[in-house]
């Protein structure tokens, strides 16, 4: 009898700890956290984790911004104390030395700036200082001015050092602006740093500059972005339409137009990209979408085809591998632009 107890009472310790190793072992759900919208680089910025775990997944997350916010701190034209800033000061007969993050940005966009025949370039400060000038005087640019802008103005005239990473300007009262790029090198620097924190998915957006990895959110295959239609108003991006809808995994999404930012003068609207050419806010296009491996290359050809136009554009994004575009023409609404393998990312 008593033989027969102590199998039973083993019986049951058997149950009971395989039962409890069932449950402590078991395969569980990811967590998606969610950071909500912060304000950093002059814009908002949102990023969604994946991970194992709450804690792990609020780990990836800040880390990510902490990456965001030293790009901004190098890299800022309105941060005073910014590498960028000066180099702007004293670049001019002076070699400047900068972080290799830096140096590595100013490398790229110079690149790009061959690859789109000038329309891409980081020197167009000067541009962007007369246009800003220009909205608060309510005043359109004379000739004179713009002619004086654009002497300015030319990548050519960036002198970089590779050995002693440091950057000289060609011209006197030649500006940096990264604002086509820094934002798309902040975005892969806080994917990288997601990744060394574990986290198993994200996505990052700043300012509607978005990349994606890994797994997403439960119940999804790949993640989901929203192209807003440009013209349908909308004060709160919460509310703004969607013209269509992305799915994409492990790329990066960037979309540039002047329907959100842009200067109003004497009543008329000028959007915020230049075309380096005329001094002047370039209007062949609504808006550009790019869709490529990272973010930065998506952030430089997304304002470089807004300047170069459909053709050009269309025909620049052909040539490059692993990227797509997708092209609002002026005439909207028409028939959206596309480049060949664009269709296999729309819902």
């Amino acid at each position: 009898m008593n033989k027969r107890i102590y199998q039973s009472v083993i019986s049951i310790f058997v149950v009971l700890f395989l039962v409890a190793l069932y449950f402590f072992t078991r395969p569980r759900d990811p967590v998606r956290l969610d950071s909500g919208y912060r304000e950093v680089m002059g814009t908002f910025a949102r990023i969604i984790a994946i991970a194992a775990d709450s804690k792990t997944a609020e780990k990836s997350i800040e880390a990510a911004f902490a990456k965001i916010r030293k790009v901004d701190e190098l890299m800022s034209d309105y941060k005073s104390d910014s590498q960028i800033s000066r180099v702007n000061k004293e670049g001019f007969g002076h070699a400047v030395p900068v972080s290799l993050s830096t140096f590595h940005v100013l490398q790229r966009s110079i690149e790009f700036s061959k690859l789109s025949e000038g329309a891409f370039d980081i020197t167009i400060g000067p541009v962007v200082d007369l246009w800003r000038s220009a909205a608060e005087a309510n005043s359109v640019p004379s000739p004179a001015e713009l002619k004086l802008a654009r002497s300015k103005v030319g990548y050519e005239k960036i002198i970089l050092d590779a050995n002693e990473l440091t950057v000289r300007l060609a011209v006197d009262g030649m500006r940096l602006d990264l604002g086509g790029i820094a934002k798309g090198y902040a975005i892969d620097r806080a994917v990288e740093a997601m990744q060394h924190h574990a986290a198993i998915g994200a996505m990052v957006d700043i300012g509607g500059d978005i990349r994606c990895f890994g797994t997403p959110p439960k119940g999804r295959d790949k993640w989901l972005i929203g192209l807003q239609d440009p013209n349908v108003a909308a004060d709160d991006i919460s509310t703004a339409n969607t013209l269509l809808v992305l799915n994409v995994t492990d790329a990066a999404v960037a979309t540039s137009g002047g329907y959100r930012r842009f200067t109003l003068i004497e009543g008329k609207k000028y959007g915020h990209i230049f075309d380096t050419k005329t001094a002047c806010s370039s209007d062949k296009l609504t808006s550009v979408t790019i869709i490529s491996k990272d973010a930065l290359t998506a952030d430089a050809l997304a304002t470089s085809v807004s300047v170069m136009g459909p053709e050009k554009g269309l025909a620049l994004i052909e040539k490059i591998p692993q990227t797509e575009a997708i092209l609002i023409p002026r005439q909207y609404p028409s028939q959206l632009i596309k480049t060949s393998g664009a269709e296999k990312y729309v819902k």
